[in-house]
Parts: C-alpha cells; structure tokens; sequence
C-alpha cells in the first residue's frame, strides 16, 4: 500500500473517490492542495484536467456534480423555492482552480482570493440531473506568490446559468 504521504501521480480525470481521498488531505504532499470534504465538496468527478489546453492554452479543468432532489441546499437555501445558491456554482469552481494548482505541481493550500465578474443567467433547480463546471486557466504565476486565474461557466444539464470572469485563487504555505 503506497504511502498517503508521498505526492500523487497526476492523472488526466479523477473519480469521486479520488477526490474525497483528496478531501482528506496529502494527496499532493503534506500541507498542500486539497479539496473540502462533503457537504462542501462540490463535485463527483473531474473528467478533464491538464497543463495545456483550454481557451487560453494554460490549461484547463472540468468536472461534474450529480444531482438530485434530495441535495442539502434546496431544502434550506430559499425554502418553498429550491434553487443552488449561485454562490456554490462559484465555489465550485474555486475549488477546481486550486487543486489544478496543486496537480500540475506548485506546493501551499489554495484560497480564493476574488473574482472579477459573475453572471448569472439561470438557475439550478431540483429537475436538473448534472451540473458541469468548465474552467480555462487565463494566468498562472508561480513564485513566492502562487497564483491561478482563470475563467469559467457552469453549466444545467447542458444549458450555461453562470459565467465567471478573473476568477483567483493563491496558494498558501502553512505557518512553520
């Protein structure tokens, strides 16, 4: 059985148990990356990750959130009217920007750090079946500062209900 300490291997997609082993911490080292644990964890797969590609060609990441009626978030956010708070389609794609910081290999936990522009153009409703997060790397910077920005949508069962723009997200190193 490998060691949960030594870095992971990047792969080119990502089960669900693979991300809540990321959930878990040390997927990429001790005191990197790592994705929030359920509830917060806001996808079942990543389908695509990798170092080239996307719109801008720095990169880019998808992933995917089955879903269905009973989900924690419409039984409390806008009781008798149950939509996904937009806020979480956000984070969902925070989430994916820091651990693609942390699979193509710079070291700290991902935080964001801000967003330039959303636009919410639907909702996510209890009829939806899969929710789609695209995200296209724009800029990577690393050094003392490690920083991703990028731009993504979300997507309803193949219909676009959120852009974002200059999303940001930094790595930080633990304290010593």
């Amino acid at each position: 059985m490998p060691n949960p300490h030594d870095f992971h291997a990047p792969q080119s997609s990502y089960s669900k148990e693979d991300l809540l082993k990321s959930s878990e911490g040390g997927y990429f080292g001790p005191g990197n990356a790592q994705l929030p644990a359920p509830p917060m964890l806001m996808m079942d797969r990543i389908t695509e990750i990798s170092v080239g590609g996307g719109q801008f060609g720095k990169g880019h990441i998808v992933g995917e959130l089955d879903l269905t009626p009973s989900h924690w978030f419409f039984d409390c956010h806008c009781p008798g009217d149950p939509v996904m708070p937009g806020c979480l389609g956000l984070d969902a794609m925070w989430q994916m920007i820091g651990y693609w910081l942390g699979w193509s290999g710079s070291p700290g936990k991902g935080r964001a750090v801000g967003v330039g522009e959303v636009e919410l153009r639907g909702h996510i409703t209890p009829d939806i079946r899969r929710v789609r997060y695209e995200v296209d790397m724009r800029q990577v910077r690393r050094g003392r500062l490690v920083l991703g920005i990028a731009n993504g949508r979300v997507l309803a069962d193949d219909s676009c209900v959120y852009v974002a723009k200059d999303m940001r997200v930094g790595l930080t190193m633990p304290a010593v």
